[in-house]
């Protein structure tokens, strides 16, 4: 890992934030001040949303990374449920700047809204987790993230996003009562600002993560300054992943993870699996021709036993019964779908169409399989019968590009990844959402938002009881 430079760099925010302003000129003018450590905020402000604000803000200026926790407690029952209080970075004091908050809605609800551009709109990114608690947000360069914790120790992220801004921002605590003709008052306790400085060199950070695709709350299994890559969840609540081209395991509640025996394998990429009775590994490895092929060895670790002695080849789907491989590969130069048997022997080509085809998975009866292909100008999720007829857009009408579908165990959902629409390949450090479809067709729906992409969810990660789903995010950190 390369090493790093901090420049003008302070430790936790010892004195209070030195500042306090109305920004967008509410109807009633915001006060604050200071007592034993908790800041009391009164505020008036028509809203924090759309293409410009009105609240009042007690900040400082910040040059580079920055962090900021609070815990929001708000005073009296309150005239409008969607007042806003809460940590906020902005470009600048202008109503309509770009800018990023982590508010607490009077509701209970709790969101990070971000504007990314100088009179753009507004968007954001809920949580279903309620008060009490603490929020976080921070920025590392031009990633936004935000994360919650019950205690102040143990973390749980809420999505990340990449937001421009100067070198030089100004970052505290706002207060909105949605309503101009009232001031409404919240009280910010256990108040951390912590002011990083200016970043020359960075690091990957990567975070393994479990998603409750019901309520979108996500817990983090590992964190640490490396990279690493594609979860696969055993049937014994394991979790399996790709470093420095070594496969780990882990446990899927957390702990120390621990190598697998790859023997001579130790160029092993992020398209990994487990066979659907848990006894096999499928890896794909470039240590003997410097290209990918597919190997399998036994789930506990050992000898590989090479399965496609053509190359490249990236593994992604087993079929149910166990006798299958999917794969992407790419013969005479063009990337297609193809499988062979889990014993070794003929592949079989299942795809024809120019450009890339890649990420096939098999459905749990076997009847289909998903994949997604740039043959109609953009990539999209496809799916077609296991013998390779009648492939059909399974997602039509996207504004995204979309990668590496992936079906739970129960039959009923589709999980993928999108990149923005404009986006190449499946690069790493992007902004990306994961989707959750039905399995029959219909409307998607994001279930989270995060900075990564390559690396994310290549491969089937899906929990046995379909309830979850296993992924890593990034950042770049000191």
């Amino acid at each position: 890992m390369l090493g790093f430079f901090l420049i003008a760099a302070s430790p936790l925010l010892a004195q209070p934030l030195p500042q306090s302003a109305d920004v967008g000129a509410p109807a009633h003018k915001g006060m604050s001040r200071l007592e034993g450590g908790v800041y009391r905020i009164s505020a008036s402000g028509t809203n924090m949303w759309g293409t410009s604000d009105a609240f009042h803000f007690v900040h400082d200026q910040f040059a580079g990374d920055v962090s900021i926790e609070a815990k929001v407690e708000w005073v009296g029952e309150g005239k409008n449920p969607h007042r806003k209080a809460g940590p906020i970075l902005r470009a600048s004091l202008d109503a309509d700047a770009p800018y990023a908050d982590f508010v607490f809605h009077g509701s209970g609800e709790l969101a990070l809204q971000y504007r990314k551009v100088k009179g753009g709109p507004t968007a954001e990114i809920q949580t279903t987790i309620r008060p009490p608690l603490v929020a976080r947000l921070e920025r590392h360069g031009d990633v936004i993230s935000a994360e919650v914790s019950r205690d102040g120790r143990a973390w749980s992220p809420v999505g990340a996003l990449t937001l421009a801004m100067p070198e030089r921002i100004y970052g505290g605590l706002a207060v909105c009562s949605h309503d101009d003709t009232v001031s409404e008052t919240a009280l910010f306790r256990d108040v951390k600002v912590e002011a990083r400085g200016v970043v020359v060199k960075r690091v990957t950070e990567s975070t393994l993560e479990v998603l409750d695709i019901e309520t979108k709350q996500r817990q983090i299994v590992r964190r640490a300054k490396e990279h690493f890559e594609a979860p696969n969840w055993s049937r014994d609540n394991e979790l399996i992943y790709n470093a420095g081209g070594r496969l780990y395991r882990i446990a899927a509640g957390g702990g120390p993870p621990a190598a697998i025996d790859t023997g001579e394998r130790i160029r092993c990429n992020n398209d990994h699996g487990i066979s659907p009775d848990g006894k096999w590994l499928a890896i794909s490895d470039g240590s003997a021709s410097r290209q990918s092929q597919i190997y399998i060895l036994p789930f506990g670790g050992g000898i590989p036993r090479l399965i496609t002695p053509q190359f490249p080849s990236y593994w992604h789907g087993w079929s149910p019964d166990g006798k299958t491989l999917a794969y992407c590969a790419r013969r005479n130069d063009n990337f297609d779908i193809y499988t062979i048997p889990a014993e070794g022997g003929e592949e079989k080509r299942l795809t024809t169409a120019e450009g890339l085809d890649d990420g096939p998975d098999y459905s749990p009866d076997g009847k289909y399989i998903y994949f997604n292909s740039v043959r109609s100008g953009v990539m999209r999720i496809w799916r077609m019968l296991a013998d390779g007829t009648d492939q059909r857009m399974f997602i039509e009408g996207s504004d995204s590009a979309d990668w590496f579908a992936h079906p739970s165990p129960d039959g009923k959902w589709v999980v993928y990844l999108s990149f923005e629409k404009t986006v190449e390949g499946h690069p790493a450090n992007k902004d990306v959402t994961l989707k959750l479809v039905p399995a029959d067709g219909g409307r998607p729906r994001v279930i989270a938002t995060l900075f990564g992409g390559q690396g994310t969810i290549n491969v089937p990660s899906w929990s046995a009881d379909s309830k979850r789903i296993a992924f890593v995010s990034y950042r770049l950190v000191p």
